[in-house]
């Protein structure tokens, strides 16, 4: 998934901090609502302006970014 078509960072928007394009949804709080346990669509809930395919592309780059933590200990 083509995640960064749905992030981005502006440093009018909640301090430049990544977020979900077209809200002020932080990537970090996304991710935080996951580890906690929240469930999709508890999360879509809880942030209406998110869409199933943002919240995936958040997932994704989550793993990407764990991918490359992950290379860069080799």
């Amino acid at each position: 998934m083509d995640y960064s078509s749905y992030l981005v960072r502006d440093p009018q928007i909640c301090g430049g901090e990544l977020t979900v394009k077209g809200t002020r949804v932080t990537v970090r709080t996304v991710l935080a609502s996951l580890a906690e346990g929240a469930a999709e669509q508890e999360i879509l809930t809880d942030f209406p302006t998110l869409t199933p395919e943002a919240l995936r592309a958040v997932i994704a780059f989550a793993a990407a970014s764990a991918e490359a933590d992950r290379q860069a200990l080799r």
